[in-house]
């Protein structure tokens, strides 16, 4: 029976120096930053930004060994104000008892408020204190743009599958595994890690112990699947990942490929994101990036959202997909958007113009009288349903020429009826 740690396996493998750290070579390889940092033994204060797992309070402590400072974890989900005045208290008795420098590492500091985050300030900038924030969001929404300011900001990648490997190599020699394993149940594993190092090795001694457990010999991709429940891709209901997939997704479409607005779309759905919020941005890709260049695609969009309301998960999903994929392969226009914010930005900064007094309706005698209406002509009684050389903007405000449809799909047609019409207000001028 092997001797498994009354610890997590994750803390019981927790390097002990940065040369034991699994991934991040962009920071950590011989000639890159944090690699040049811990050589030099001068501590400065950073921000470590990353997914879950992969090393960020692992690298504070570290870092604390390398440069002979104390250590004070704190959590911004627990901690507040009098949590960092007792840290604060305690570094300076640090410094004045032993000489010793303090590194303060914040956990999730995005988690701290404007107020919590400015209470750091005057310590960092004083040097009391080397500060180390780790945050699973984009810091530069989430942390404030002073404490940005004084500090260095390194952006810590998901672990690749290669790296799980190297930490399965660290469990073999850290727990003799007693029994054979195929590669595919790893690569499994690995699939439910999703990048994430502690969760991998959490899974793994799940997995091994449950073996242990019924005498096998042999770890299968069959015992595996049965074992371990439906995985879920990294997903975060509003942060950083979250529209970064969303993003992806409507770049997708308007990049016409359906492939990939269907990868991003499932991704979104297999990890839990609301089927009808993703229905609503479907309309909004309608809208803004096809627009009149082919109509139909709104419709489409609006069915596929009557279609979930109506079916719901999963048979309503299947609309989506479908909407997402013609979407994809319609005929692109951004023309009646560019028209749409170009009229909004003019009319926020313009001055009040007064509506011309032929288009003004006259309800009542007196108006009638101020010859509200007067000379206003009926396009429907006109050649062409067309009231030639007839203007509908303000007095003396230039044609704007906010919408120029393009040459794709019936924006061909519209840009042609409007030369038409066009060449009918000349021929109108001239007579």
């Amino acid at each position: 029976m092997n001797q498994w740690p009354n610890i997590p396996l994750a803390e019981a493998l927790r390097p002990k120096s940065i040369h034991e750290v699994v991934g991040q070579e962009h920071l950590l390889a011989q000639g890159k930053p944090l690699q040049l940092s811990f050589e030099s033994k001068q501590p400065h204060s950073m921000i470590l930004w990353g997914p879950p797992g992969v090393g960020k309070t692992t690298l504070a402590r570290l870092m604390a060994d390398a440069f002979d400072c104390h250590f004070i974890a704190i959590s911004a989900v627990l901690a507040g104000v009098k949590e960092i005045r007792l840290a604060i208290e305690q570094a300076e008795m640090n410094l004045a008892q032993f000489g010793r420098r303090t590194l303060l590492f914040v956990d999730e500091i995005h988690r701290f408020n404007k107020g919590q985050q400015d209470a750091l300030l005057p310590f960092v900038e004083s040097g009391l204190i080397t500060f180390i924030g780790a945050t699973t969001e984009n810091p530069s929404f989430e942390v404030n743009s002073a404490l940005l300011s004084r500090s260095r900001t390194y952006v810590l990648k998901s672990l690749e599958q290669h790296d799980m490997f190297k930490l399965l190599e660290k469990v073999k020699i850290f727990i003799p595994i007693e029994m054979a394993w195929d590669e595919e149940a790893i690569v499994m594993i690995c699939a439910f890690a999703d990048g994430d190092g502690r969760r991998f090795l959490n899974i793994l001694e799940q997995v091994f112990r449950a073996a242990e457990s019924t005498n096998l010999k042999l770890i299968t991709l069959t015992f595996t699947e049965n074992l371990l429940s439906t995985k879920s891709r990294r997903f975060d209901h509003g942060g950083e990942y979250f529209y970064d997939q969303i993003s992806a997704l409507h770049k997708s479409v308007r990049g016409s490929n359906p492939d990939a607005a269907l990868y991003w779309l499932c991704r979104m759905l297999d990890g839990g994101a609301d089927p009808l919020y993703l229905a609503r941005r479907i309309v909004r890709m309608a809208w803004e990036d096809i627009g009149l260049a082919d109509p139909r695609a709104m419709q489409i969009a609006n069915d596929a959202i009557s279609t979930y309301e109506r079916l719901g998960s999963p048979e309503g999903e299947l609309a989506l997909g479908q909407a997402v994929i013609y979407l994809s392969m319609a005929a692109k226009s951004n023309a009646g958007y560019k028209a749409f914010n170009a009229a909004k930005a003019f009319v926020k900064n313009d001055h009040t113009r007064e509506v011309p007094i032929h288009l003004r309706n006259a309800p009542t005698k007196l108006m009638k009288e101020l010859g509200y209406g007067h000379a206003y002509r009926y396009a429907h009684d006109e050649p062409n349903a067309y009231a030639a050389g007839e203007n509908y903007l303000p007095e003396k405000m230039p044609p704007p020429n906010w919408y120029q449809p393009t040459d794709r799909g019936l924006e061909i047609q519209i840009q042609e009826k409007m030369k038409f019409l066009k060449g009918l207000d000349e021929k109108a001028k001239k007579n």
